[in-house]
């Protein structure tokens, strides 16, 4: 396999590097010659200023948030692709200024022919490469079912309305508390980007529910024995901007997208956001901060969610039985 991925369109459309006059010089150092515009800041960027501006505008998100303590064990979510991949390294270099703190990487098998195998392998060498420690939990050891098995079953019932991502996103964020929960993490750290928060904003009110918004936060504030504290350190930082990352700092990642990813209304959604974004220079940026707000006033009204055991499993979940378990039934009926 190469180290970059094998179609350059795909990759391009992401990061898009704006057109700069070969002429001009870096904003930040003012000596190199700048290859990157940020539309947004009116920031243009050299390669050596532009690693550093994503790993600095981490740290600082890191701390805005109280994301860490000096001496936590932060395992990370690690999908083979691009955002993982690159918060991975980051959190890495961060960590070894911090000698009490510990990092491990963990991965969610969800058992799809095709992707999900190199995701892992890609996975593991970036783990060995960085020297850090890997973990793998697998749908069909967890479930008793891959997510093809799962997406076979449920062409067979047709009332069911759920696209495959829908069961797949909260199968992988039950597996990835148990796997972070197994290797005894204080942080369960995922790569969400800036675009992955907007996304759920919109989808949150698509789907009529708001007061949702008020709890995806870039840190969990949840209280349970069993629930790991989930930590969002990429939460203001642009998706084409960690593939760009990726790409300056020569990491290999899976490029391939999810064969089911075209049926969720994210994947509409992410469109249309990036449409917009183009128009509008910072859009997302603006999207982000209207839900902080919304945050806290939603918290003012919503009474203080109280987790207890599921029924079933026993993991923290607000209702009788935890999404998870509910989805699992409705597979098995």
């Amino acid at each position: 396999m190469k180290i970059f991925p094998q179609r350059p369109s795909v990759l391009g459309r992401m990061i898009k590097v704006e057109n700069i006059r070969s002429e001009a010089l870096c904003g930040l150092c003012k000596r190199k010659e700048a290859f990157y515009f940020r539309r947004y800041s009116g920031e243009r960027l050299c390669k050596g200023c532009f690693v550093k501006a994503i790993e600095n505008k981490v740290r600082a998100t890191i701390a805005k948030y109280g994301m860490f303590e000096f001496n936590d064990k932060i395992a990370v979510a690690v999908s083979g692709g691009k955002d993982s991949v690159s918060l991975l390294h980051i959190l890495s270099k961060i960590e070894r200024d911090y000698p009490k703190a510990s990092l491990v990487a963990v991965s969610v098998d969800e058992g799809i022919a095709g992707y999900r195998d190199e995701a892992l392998k890609i996975a593991e060498e970036n783990c060995r490469k960085l020297e850090v420690e890997h973990h793998v939990i697998s749908f069909k050891k967890l479930y008793g079912f891959t997510l093809d098995e799962i997406v076979e079953k449920l062409k067979n019932k047709s009332e069911d309305e759920l696209s495959p991502c829908a069961y797949c996103g909260v199968l992988r964020r039950k597996a990835l508390n148990i796997i972070a929960r197994k290797v005894e993490a204080d942080k369960l750290a995922t790569a969400h980007t800036l675009d992955d928060e907007v996304q759920t904003v919109l989808l949150n009110m698509l789907h009529g529910d708001p007061y949702r918004i008020a709890r995806e936060k870039p840190v969990t504030d949840e209280t349970h024995p069993k629930l790991v504290k989930r930590v969002k350190p990429f939460c203001e930082i642009l998706e084409r901007e960690t593939a760009l990352y990726a790409y300056v700092k020569k990491i290999r990642f899976q490029n391939t997208p999810c064969p089911y990813a075209p049926e969720a209304l994210r994947n509409d959604v992410r469109v249309f956001l990036n449409r917009m974004e183009e128009k509008h220079a910072g859009l997302k940026y603006t999207i982000f901060k209207a839900a902080e707000k919304l945050r806290l006033a939603i918290e003012k009204i919503e009474k203080t969610v109280t987790l207890k055991a599921c029924d079933e499993c026993g993991e923290p979940t607000m209702q009788t039985l935890c999404k998870a378990c509910e989805m699992l039934q409705k597979i098995r009926d």
